[in-house]
Formats: structure tokens, C-alpha cells, sequence
């Protein structure tokens, strides 16, 4: 069940919703689980058990760490939390491509040998496996709560509206909300006008440029003009489809009374990499910052440290979005400018030049996470110097609709000008009264207005589009 479906906007959400505000205070937590639970068993009920047995043991191994009579027991009790749950990452996610990588160094195959491990990629599992990493962390360092009940601390890990592409919460952030959270009017309605948005930027905007680069990636050998398209009709699909799902998320945790951290900031407006960083999957870079950089002593050990701090944790950030050389790949490219900026002073440029810079850079990278293989994309990298030609083919010609291109133009203005964009929304869309007390036409009528004019949009799209999954689903 994905938020972009028919059968989640209008069967499971108006149910859960009642349900939910039906529920007594002291059962909130546990109708939230029991919703969350049926919201990912929709799609495989097997793997639900995956996600309860870590979750289970997540909170045990916490108790374990905060009873401890001593600091190294303590240790021990995280170091065995933390590898457990790092397992489940290591046996369903990569398994596959080191046995794939380590064979292919003796010029054979897993097949050959008869040890082919394939086994099917548990949707969240990088997800949940973060925050329970997270809460581990946080109970040995005494930064989480201590009276964390069973029931809350499930339904945290469980939390559908970012169990399936986050963004990555920590329970220490969560705590308070479980034990008292707010729900009002005014804030069902900036949820609900917050979903609505993220709603449309999925399908009304990354949907809308998804055949684009569908075109350049699925074909072989893509012209110049094709490949830079493809290229740029990816960056703006990516973000939009994710950054659609993580206002869907938030949106959805404000309707159920939980305010989660931002997962974007218009990253496209970034002069560095280094900027880039502090404004793409926010929750991602903290989370890398605060349990892998720090810990391995992030710029305290001189220069040269820092920069394999650097490129460590980049490389790790690409390998943590898919088993694959093209993500590791795409890993040294960031963690290269990450460290080439530190060293330069390119990071403190603000001139119009390090915009384009940075976008550029950025665009290159997308070609490496967006390919199947390392191959595919050297071909498009081939595409985009002329090296196949500088004009697409007719066939390709052909396929290159003008509302694809129409709605790419649209995208790259709104990415642009989301800063501004975002300012009027807020404007028009919150409850809040006057200091008087008083509410205006606008302000009250201002919200109903534009989330119905956007869903009605979005709803008519969907009617007659076939499914599109999220793409963060895959990792």
C-alpha cells in the first residue's frame, strides 16, 4: 500500500483516521500499531514478522544497555543490539552483492559455486534498521528516556506514516509526543494541506517526468540531447517524488498529532556540496553525522583525518541506499567534493557560478544512482560528452512527448522558487487567529481552498495514470 494509491486514500486513511480519534488517550499508542502493522502487512504479511522480531529485540537490548551494573557490560549490550540489528541489513540487503563481488574476483559466479543467495529486499528494512540503530546508541549514551513503554517504543519503529521512505526519526525526538501530543483543528488542517502538496509534487510533477528519463536510462548508447535530458529529468524526478513523500509523512504525522524534523530544504538552490548536504534527506546526514562521523572522530583528528572521515561516511551513506557499485560509486563522487570544498574553500562560495556548479555536480551523481549498472551509466556519461551521436533517434523522437518536457520546465521553476513558494503556502494555509483573537476570510477559508483545489488535481491524475511506486522504496 503505497500513499499515492486509491486504496489508501480512500479506504485505509478516512478508516484509521476515525479509528484513531475514536480511540481513548491511553490507546492511541496501540491502535497507531495495530494500523501500522496492517498498513505493511498489506503488502507482505511475512515480512511483518521481520519487523516485529527486530523491533522486540531492539527493545530488550535497550533495557539490557540501561540495567547494566557497568559501563563495559554496557558496551557489550549495545555492541550486541547494534550488530543484530545491523545483521538484518547484512543478510537480506547484502548478502547478494558482496557474495556477487567477492566470486567475481575468481572469475566465477555465486551459480557456478552453487552458494547463490537471492532473497527478496524486506520495503523499509533501511529505514526501521536506522532508527533501532539510533535508539541503541542513544540508551548507551544516556540521551534516551528510561521509562520507554513496549507499546510506544513498537509503534515508533512501526510508525506508517515513515516506516516505508522516512524520514529517519530518532525515538529520543518522539519520546515527549508519545506521552502527550496535541491534536487541533488547526493542525489536522496543515497536515492534511502538507500531505496534499507532497501528494501533488509525486504525481503531478515527479510522475510527469518520470518517461523522460525512463527514455534515456532504459535505452543503450543515448544521444547527447537525450542523455542530458534524461539526466536532468531524473534530478527533478528524484526529489520530487521523494521530497512528495516525506511532506506526505509529515503531513500524516500532523494529523495524528506528531511533529517530525524536515527531510528538505530546496537543496537545487545549493551553492556547495557541503550546502547540499544540509538541506537533501536531512534525517539521513544527521543520522550520519551523529552515529557514524562523530563516532569515528569526525574533524578532531587533523586534516587528513577528517577527509577519510569524510569520504568514509559518504561511501557508507551510497552503499546504505542499495547493494550495488553504482551507489558506492556515487558515494566517492559526494565524499570527493565533500573534502575537495573543506580543503578549497569552495564550500563559502555564494556566486551565481557555485549554483551552477553545484547543480552540475549534483546532476552527474544522479547519472551513477540512477543507472542499473556501472556500464549503463558510462554510456549515458558517453551520451552526454557527443561520444553517441548529438541528435536522438526517431524512434526516441517519437516517444519524447511535449507535456513530459512541459512538465519538466514546470518542475525545475518550482524547485527553483520553492523557498518563495513555501512562504505563501504557510501564509494561506494555517487556522491560526489575528493576536485579536479574530479569524480572517482568508485564513480560514484559505486552507479548505487549496488542499481541495490540490487534491482534486492530484485524485484526477491518479485516475488516469497507471501505479508508480516510490522510488526511495527500493532502498
Amino acid at each position: 500500500m503505497v500513499f499515492s494509491s486509491e486504496t489508501f486514500l480512500f479506504l485505509f486513511l478516512p478508516g484509521f483516521l476515525a479509528l484513531y480519534y475514536l480511540t481513548p488517550w491511553r490507546w492511541k499508542s496501540l491502535t497507531l500499531l495495530a494500523g501500522s502493522y496492517v498498513f505493511y502487512a498489506w503488502w507482505r504479511v511475512d515480512f511483518l514478522l521481520l519487523l516485529v522480531a527486530t523491533t522486540v529485540f531492539t527493545y530488550y537490548a535497550g533495557r539490557r544497555i540501561r540495567h547494566a551494573a557497568d559501563p563495559q557490560r554496557r558496551k557489550v549490550w549495545m555492541g550486541i543490539g547494534v550488530a543484530g540489528c545491523l545483521g538484518v541489513l547484512g543478510v537480506f540487503k547484502y548478502a547478494g552483492f558482496f557474495l556477487d563481488s567477492l566470486t567475481g574476483l575468481f572469475g566465477t559466479t555465486p551459480d557456478q559455486i552453487g552458494m547463490h543467495w537471492q532473497i527478496l529486499l524486506p520495503i523499509g528494512v533501511s529505514f526501521y534498521v536506522f532508527q533501532s540503530v539510533s535508539y541503541l546508541i542513544d540508551t548507551y549514551r544516556g540521551d534516551a528516556p528510561d521509562d520507554v513503554r513496549l507499546v510506544d517504543f513498537m509503534a515508533f519503529i512501526a510508525l506508517f506514516p515513515q516506516l516505508i521512505a522516512g524520514p529517519i526519526l530518532r525515538y529520543k525526538d518522539l519520546a515527549d509526543q508519545f506521552r502527550h501530543r496535541t491534536h487541533s483543528v488547526e493542525m489536522f488542517s496543515e497536515g492534511m494541506t502538507r500531505f496534499f502538496i507532497g501528494l501533488a509534487k509525486k504525481v503531478l510533477l515527479a510522475d510527469a517526468v518520470a518517461p523522460v528519463a525512463d527514455l534515456a536510462f532504459s535505452g543503450s548508447d543515448p544521444s547527447l540531447t537525450l542523455a542530458w535530458l534524461g539526466a536532468a529529468a531524473y534530478m527533478l524526478q528524484l526529489y520530487f517524488d521523494f521530497s512528495g513523500y516525506s511532506d506526505m509523512a509529515i503531513g500524516l504525522g500532523k494529523m495524528l498529532g506528531f511533529r517530525f524534523i524536515e527531510n528538505f530544504d530546496a537543496p537545487y538552490i545549493s551553492r556547495s556540496i557541503t550546502e547540499f548536504w544540509r538541506r537533501w534527506h536531512i534525517s539521513l546526514s544527521v543520522w550520519l553525522r551523529d552515529y557514524l562521523y562523530i563516532p569515528l572522530g569526525g574533524n578532531r583528528g587533523g586534516t587528513g583525518r577528517t577527509y577519510v572521515n569524510l569520504m568514509t561516511v559518504m561511501v557508507l551513506g551510497g552503499l546504505w541506499h542499495g547493494a550495488a557499485w553504482t551507489y558506492v560509486l556515487w558515494g566517492f563522487w559526494h565524499g570527493g567534493w565533500l573534502a575537495l570544498e573543506r580543503a578549497t574553500g569552495l564550500a563559502k562560495s555564494r556566486t551565481p557560478l557555485a549554483l551552477g556548479r553545484t547543480l552540475l555536480l549534483v546532476l552527474i551523481g544522479w547519472v551513477m544512482f540512477r543507472a542499473v549498472s556501472v556500464p549503463d551509466a558510462l554510456s549515458v556519461y558517453a551520451g552526454m560528452l557527443g561520444l553517441n551521436g548529438l541528435h536522438m533517434s526517431a524512434a526516441a523522437a517519437f516517444e519524447l512527448t511535449g507535456e513530459s518536457l512541459a512538465f519538466m520546465v514546470i518542475a525545475a521553476m518550482v524547485a527553483a522558487f520553492e523557498p518563495n513558494l513555501r512562504r505563501l503556502s504557510s501564509d494561506g494555509g494555517s487556522l491560526a487567529p489575528r493576536p485579536d483573537g479574530t479569524l480572517t476570510v482568508a485564513s480560514a477559508v484559505g486552507p479548505a481552498v487549496l488542499t481541495t483545489t490540490i487534491a482534486a488535481l492530484t485524485v484526477l491524475k491518479l485516475a488516469e495514470q497507471s501505479f508508480s511506486p516510490f522510488l526511495y522504496f527500493q532502498f
